[in-house]
This record gives C-alpha cells, sequence and structure tokens, in this order.
C-alpha cells in the first residue's frame, strides 16, 4: 500500500496523492484537447439554434449545455490529476 502512495509538492504543501490517481503527460493533453474539441462543438450548435430556418433550437441549447458541462469535468480532471509540468 506504500508503494501505490508517492508525496507531492504542490504550491508549497505537501499531500499524499495515491499514484493511481495521477494521469500521465500525454493523457492530459489528450483530455483537454477533448475538453476543447467538445467546447467548439457546443459553440457552433448554440449558434445553430438561433438560426431560424432550423428546428429543434431548444433540443440544441440542451446539447450544447451537456457538452459544455462535459468539457468543463474533462478540464478539471486534466488539470488537478494531469502532470502539466
Amino acid at each position: 500500500m506504500q508503494d501505490a502512495i508517492r508525496e507531492r509538492t504542490d504550491r508549497g504543501c505537501q499531500t499524499m496523492v495515491p499514484t493511481l490517481a495521477l494521469l500521465s503527460r500525454q493523457t492530459s493533453i489528450r483530455l483537454a484537447e477533448i475538453a476543447s474539441l467538445l467546447i467548439l462543438i457546443a459553440g457552433i450548435w448554440f449558434a445553430a439554434a438561433e438560426i431560424p430556418s432550423l428546428r429543434m433550437s431548444k433540443t440544441r441549447r440542451i446539447i450544447a449545455g451537456i457538452l459544455l458541462a462535459i468539457a468543463g469535468l474533462l478540464l478539471i480532471i486534466a488539470i488537478h490529476w494531469g502532470q502539466f509540468s
């Protein structure tokens, strides 16, 4: 169990972080890229929802909001458990 925990120093404070909870640098970057793509798609869907000739504007807004929520969650995971150093 002691091998699964390593000491990590962030901003001057020491915390014990399980090694399994850390993401590799490449995985963190990939999560951030996916989150950015979801934000782009959500922006396009919000713009499309405002065009009167297209149908399902309420559905487009709901889906865009869900995409933004997922993107925010992925960014939180990538920044908090990622290795951006």
